[in-house]
Parts: structure tokens; sequence; C-alpha cells
């Protein structure tokens, strides 16, 4: 999720907005689709606080505070986002973007025994939220939904991987399954993992018109693990 600025190629596939430190000069209203999906995404982040939050206090599972926190930073990021020159508006990018988003906070937990020690979920998925974090600190306000161009990163994480959240992400999704193993849960995060990975070569060709990405992208060579993808 790196969002390399200014220069980016003109494109029907890209709606062209106001220079980045223009942008935060001024302050533009936000675009209709970007109000809705703060809404949606905060209203189901409550609804997910408040099942995770009521199983922790019954169950005391660890993996239910370390979804709830990783979910929480995409919340906060999203209403405090810096207002980006080029954004991907196309249909099948706010859809696969919906998915990805929208799928970790319909997850529910069960009530049965996990898949594997819950010890071990923990180190797993507090390794995975802390790659999270980082990878989010280094955006800043610079993190959106929609593949757009903010600003380019190339510190913290993003001198290993191109897109370090994403890794974060699954990190944390899959303990989070194994300590609630339902088919429900199953199938939603199989749903959005799949869309999940299918936004990074969304953000990749929204992000190669820019020559700064092309030559970031010659020196990060892996987009989520180094030596496989």
């Amino acid at each position: 999720m790196i969002y390399p600025a200014s220069r980016a190629e003109a494109s029907p596939i890209i709606v062209a907005q106001p220079a980045v430190a223009k942008a935060r000069r001024s302050r533009p209203f936000d675009h209709p689709d970007d109000v809705c999906a703060r809404i949606l995404v905060g209203g189901l982040f409550l609804a997910l606080a408040w099942r995770l939050g009521g199983d922790f206090l019954e169950t005391g599972r660890v993996t239910d505070l370390l979804l709830l926190t990783g979910e929480s930073l995409v919340v906060i990021l999203t209403c405090f986002r810096r207002h980006a020159s080029t954004i991907d508006r196309r249909l099948v990018t706010r859809l696969v973007t919906i998915l990805s988003m929208m799928s970790p906070l319909l997850l529910r937990p069960a009530s049965g025994p996990g898949l594997l020690p819950e010890a071990l979920c923990v180190m797993i998925g507090a390794l995975g939220l802390s790659i999270t974090v980082g990878g989010k600190l280094s955006l800043g306000c610079s993190f959106g939904l929609l593949p757009a161009n903010r600003g380019i990163i190339e510190t913290g994480l993003y001198r290993i991987i191109r897109h370090p959240i994403y890794l974060g992400y699954l990190m944390t999704h899959g303990p989070f399954l194994a300590s609630h193993p339902t088919l429900w849960n199953t199938t939603v995060l199989a749903i959005g993992d799949a869309a999940l990975i299918a936004r990074v070569s969304f953000e990749e060709q929204t992000l190669e018109r820019d020559p700064v990405y092309a030559r970031y992208r010659r020196t990060v060579k892996w987009r989520l693990v180094p030596g496989v993808f």
C-alpha cells in the first residue's frame, strides 16, 4: 500500500483529484462513496466490537482483542486519511475493496474449542498485528481504501515488502479462524482474503503509472512474502 506522489498519468480508470499538497490546504468535500464507506465501516466495527468484546469477557480469548485492535486502526485511519491525487473508482475495484474490508467485520466468535492452542494463535496473531501497526504507522494519513495516489512511503517495513499491512491482516485472520473454526468464519475470510490479494494487483496497476513507484518496485521486489510473492 505505497502511494507514490505526483506525476501519475491520466487514465480512464483513474479519477484525478487536486494535487496532494493543495488538497491538504483546501480540504475539498469528500466523494459520496468515501462518506458511505466511513459510515458503513464504522457501523460494522461497532457490531464487531460488541460481539468480540462480549466473547472476550466470557472466554478470555486474546485473539478477539488482537483482531479487534487491527480493525480499529482501519476505522481510525479511514476517517482521517489524506486526500488523494488519483483514485481508481472502477466498479470492480470498489467491489473487491468492499469484500476485503467488510469480511473481517462480519466474523463471529465460536463457542467450541479451537483447532490450535490459544497461546500459539495469540503469538502468531500478535506478530501479524505488529506488522499491521508498523505498516500503518509508516503510512499515517496516506492510508486509504481504494487504490490511490497519496504520497510515496519507502520507510519502515516498506523497505522489505511493498504491502506489509496486507501481510499483517492475513497473519491475524489465520489465528482468529483457528481459534473460532466455524463454516461462517471460514467462508467470510476465504472471500475476504481472496479479495485482499486481488486489491494488491489493483493497487499495483494504479501505482505503476508513476515512475517513482517503478523505481521503488525495482528496489523492493516482493509484494507480500519475501522470496514467495
